[in-house]
């Protein structure tokens, strides 16, 4: 191989070289250009902010609302405490000091029949010291207050205090009698399904109260105004069969009508 041919090789093969590198440049990626935002999506942006913005604002207007309901129902909560409180201090206070009886004022339907008096001879010093024991019977008079408050129209009232009776005097033959009465004040005052509660609690508690029939009557009673005619017949038919000529004339008088209404077979 001559010298002329050796040095064209020479010079092709750096030629080749030298390419290489400037090939590689070349062909190296170009970076992508980043979409610019539309006028549409900065526009639906702010829609989405603005609505965000908007609920909570109602949120913390509702909240505001809450708040202010919630303070104006603790303080009604407080004010009927307050004036519970009072008028079972005003009771407590009557209790205490004594009332004047009122019993010579009650219905047939709600005073206790007298003793027969005995035609047997009998030493007066006694009787006049239980009838002096019965015109200061705390207990008689707490019931007598609340049947005033009844007898006046003013249930809630009437409620309460029969129910302080009840409570401070359990066995007490006359809290058949307030038990009874506080249910019909319930019912008086157009609330039938608590009424019914009522008396059905003070007949099952004690059957054997005097007050026990009445309440069965008034039961009675109760669930025509929950109409329930069906439920009423069951109540008068209770009130037959565990009393049967035990009850009273004035109560016997009551069912006929009341079977009827409620078309009991």
């Amino acid at each position: 191989m001559n010298t002329k041919t050796i040095r064209f090789a020479a010079v092709a093969a750096l030629m080749t070289t030298s390419a290489v590198p400037v090939l590689a440049q070349v062909q190296q990626p170009m970076p992508q250009a980043q979409p610019v935002a539309t006028q549409a999506s900065v526009i639906n942006l702010d829609n989405r902010i603005v609505a965000l913005e908007r609920q909570i604002a109602d949120l913390l207007r509702a909240e505001e609302e809450n708040g202010r309901r919630i303070s104006e129902l603790e303080a009604t909560l407080k004010s009927e405490r307050e004036a519970s409180a009072s008028r079972i201090a005003a009771l407590e206070s009557r209790l205490a000091a004594g009332l004047p009886s009122v019993a010579s004022t009650e219905p047939a339907a709600e005073k206790p029949k007298p003793a027969p008096v005995s035609s047997s001879p009998g030493p007066k010093p006694s009787q006049t010291a239980t009838s002096s024991e019965d015109a200061t019977d705390p207990a008689e008079e707490a019931y007598d207050a609340g049947y005033q408050l009844w007898k006046a129209g003013k249930y809630d009232e009437a409620i309460g205090a029969l129910r302080a009776f009840s409570s401070a005097y359990p066995n007490h033959r006359r809290t058949s009698w307030a038990n009874n009465l506080a249910g019909r004040a319930m019912l008086d005052k157009g609330e039938p399904r608590a009424a019914a509660e009522a008396l059905l609690a003070n007949y099952r508690r004690n059957p054997k109260g005097e007050r026990a029939a009445d309440s069965l009557y008034y039961l009675g009673q109760s669930l025509m105004k929950l109409n329930q005619p069906s439920q009423a017949c069951k109540a008068y038919a209770e009130l037959e069969a565990v009393y049967g000529d035990g009850v009273r004339a004035d109560l016997k008088k009551l069912l006929p009508p009341a079977k009827a209404e409620a078309k009991c077979s």
